[in-house]
């Protein structure tokens, strides 16, 4: 390497250590350790190797750079300031403080360059995985010899503590059995965890673990920056295998006192130790101080990316002109466009009835396939079961990149993560299914995903007790009432086939994350629940029987307890009483309607309030009230056919009618 390049990327290391040492130390709070320690890769990432372009941060064939190991922040952030993606100077002395652009940990939706929200160590990864699978499936349904519309990198640093936690290994598993040849993680090996050395909680050989998984690995000094060159340049053009980069460096590298131990992992250096770091360094004693040469080094650096960007859209131009049938595709693809009349394809969808909500949702997905080129699919092993795939397109392999099917394998945190980085393509729609107990396996993505309002849809099935044999440690019970406990995700739990194929339609439309509970068992078709979507499930809960004077009870239920709600109020009809039945697919999609509707519908006095609903009761007192009842299940099930444990836990016309007429 040039060694007046050399020498300008020292003076952006430098300025990367500064920035960050002192925006924690004002802060009086986060992790200097990383930043200055990986300063030396920062500089090289942003200076030379990325292409991209800050002036056009969504430029869908730029470089991308997941910083998995978020607690380093500062490090993304002073070269997003740098680098010119408007990340100003104002913001990065307001780091952790309310509502600035700089919060702790890197946030997707918050901060512009900031490619995936990371903190909870490990799902960068996946994250990152992801999104290079998805550049894949692009790049196989678009480029060509004369058109290669997608020929990006993906690069993702990441720390010890995200290779020991166990979704990067999940992730990366699958990342070597696909051959993604457009990842590259790099591993900020400084040895040095929050607790203290490394060696005193790990002690394994990460080289042989990836080569074991079928990546290629390459070590590197983080300070050598003609290894750095001969590395990434290889990479960049030779590369043929998912890439570990073994980077061995010092954690907060340039303080005289702290540099190689935990104390500078995630604590302020302290003023005394600033100065000191300063001078040994030789920085001015100015604070945030960035060198004029460092600025115009980054605009004359983008002002080249930018010519790039600009080459890609001509060629785009000409693939639009020539392409014109794959160019609407691509575009309906970017814009995530939906038919104008989905939701009339979608209600003439003719589904036989009895029939489990997993089944019925297999029927609309293999229409939505069809209608809609964004949606991909997938299932940690269990497709037959969870009813996730799309027949009439092929799997996903490492030689074959055009299928709509994913199998994950017994990887549900890491499907989660990996889907996330899918929908971060900006052109997907991922879909991901498993048995909902083990939405626990995959719950701090789909937390993360709904922090970032990333479109993700989740099928979650066999959706409570009544799958039956399989016992309590697959029946779920709880995991309704979790996962409706997490902000922005929409829980939708449909009643039959009529309500599934709305319940589509919603996860579809919004932009954000659905979980999609569906039952193992055959529900029947419902005609009360034969409506608009407007006038249902657009409504998150309605009226599906009306009383026929002043209610003595109101039922509302939710999926596979919503004929039974139907059947109870017929019972209690016969013996002179009037009673109201609610469908409540979507609790949060009722809490966004005017209190003039959910008045309308749960308002007043509506007699004896009942919830009927096979899981825990947890959170059904808003709706119900003091005097409610609810009808739930607060124990774990048991191992029993179906009909045996409907009548164990009370789960059936007699049982309920017993409860309310007390």
């Amino acid at each position: 390497m040039d060694a007046e390049l050399k020498k300008q990327l020292g003076k952006i290391a430098n300025t990367i250590r500064e920035l960050s040492m002192e925006a924690v130390q004002k802060a009086n709070s986060g992790h200097p350790g990383l930043p200055m320690g990986c300063a030396e890769f920062g500089a090289f990432l942003y200076g030379v190797l990325l292409r991209h372009n800050p002036k056009s941060p969504k430029w869908l064939n730029r470089d991308r750079f997941v910083l998995s190991a978020g607690h380093g922040s500062m490090f993304l952030y002073s070269l997003l300031h740098l680098a010119g993606f408007g990340l100003s100077m104002d913001e990065i002395k307001r780091f952790r403080q309310l509502h600035s652009k700089t919060p702790g940990h890197p946030e997707y939706h918050i901060t512009v360059g900031v490619e995936a929200t990371t903190g909870p160590l490990g799902q960068g990864v996946g994250n990152a995985v992801g999104q290079a699978l998805g550049l894949k499936l692009l790049g196989a349904r678009f480029n060509s010899k004369e058109y290669p519309l997608f020929n990006n990198k993906v690069y993702c640093l990441a720390g010890d503590g995200c290779m020991m936690e166990g979704i990067s290994s999940e992730a990366s598993s699958l990342a070597g059995h696909l051959n993604l040849d457009n990842l590259i993680l790099i591993y900020d090996a400084n040895k040095v965890t929050l607790d203290g050395f490394l060696a005193e909680s790990g002690s394994e050989n990460t080289k042989m673990r990836y080569e074991a998984y079928g990546w290629e690995v390459h070590e590197l000094d983080g300070y050598d920056f003609d290894a750095m060159e001969k590395i990434f340049f290889h990479l960049r053009d030779h590369q043929t295998k998912p890439a570990l980069v073994i980077m061995h460096t010092v954690i907060g590298k340039g303080s005289p006192n702290k540099a190689g131990t935990h104390k500078v992992h995630g604590s302020p250096l302290g003023a005394e130790e600033v100065e000191a770091t300063k001078k040994a360094l030789g920085l001015p004693e100015e604070e945030f101080y960035v060198p004029q040469s460092v600025y115009t080094f980054f605009e004359q650096k983008f002002s080249k990316d930018a010519a790039l960007e600009q080459k890609w859209k001509e060629m785009y131009r000409r693939f639009s002109e020539n392409k014109p049938d794959l160019a609407k595709k691509f575009m309906q693809m970017v814009e995530k466009r939906l038919p104008d009349d989905l939701e009339a394809e979608l209600r003439k969808i003719e589904i036989k009835s009895p029939m489990a909500t997993r089944s019925s949702s297999n029927a609309v997905l293999n229409v939505l396939g069809d209608l809609l080129p964004q949606l991909i699919g997938g299932s940690a092993d269990l497709s037959g079961s969870d009813m996730t795939m799309m027949k009439k397109f092929p799997l996903i392999s490492k030689d074959d990149f055009t299928g709509r099917n994913i199998k994950y394998g017994i990887r549900e945190f890491g499907m989660a993560a990996i889907a996330t980085g899918l929908s971060q393509t900006d052109m997907i729609v991922p879909y991901i299914g498993t048995f909902l107990t083990f939405s626990d396996y995959m719950r701090n993505a789909i937390r993360l995903a709904s922090l970032s309002k990333i479109q993700v849809i989740y099928q979650l099935t066999h959706d409570s007790i009544f799958l039956g044999e399989d016992g309590p440690t697959h029946q779920p019970v709880e995991h309704c009432a979790a996962l409706r406990a997490i902000p922005n995700l929409h829980v939708i739990r449909p009643a039959d086939s009529n309500e599934i194929k709305m319940a589509w339609l919603a996860a579809l439309r919004y932009r954000g994350p659905t979980a999609l509970i569906l039952s193992r068992q055959n529900l029947p078709a419902l005609d009360v629940c034969n409506v608009p979507y407007e006038q249902g499930m657009g409504k998150g809960a309605y009226i599906i029987k009306k009383e026929s004077s002043k209610p003595d009870f109101t039922l509302i239920a939710t999926g596979s307890e919503v004929s039974l709600a139907l059947d109870v109020a017929m019972a209690l009809e016969k013996i002179g009483k009037s009673v109201r039945v609610i469908s409540m697919p979507c609790w949060s999609l009722f809490e966004e309607q005017s209190d003039e509707y959910k008045n309308s519908v749960v308002g007043g006095d509506l007699g004896r309030r009942v919830s009927i609903e096979a899981g825990v009761s947890f959170g059904w007192s808003k709706w119900i009230g003091p005097q409610g009842i609810s009808i739930s299940i607060d124990t774990f099930g048991e191992s029993a056919p179906m009909s045996d444990l409907a009548e164990e836990f009370g789960f059936t016309v007699h049982s309920i009618l017993d409860r309310l007429l007390a």
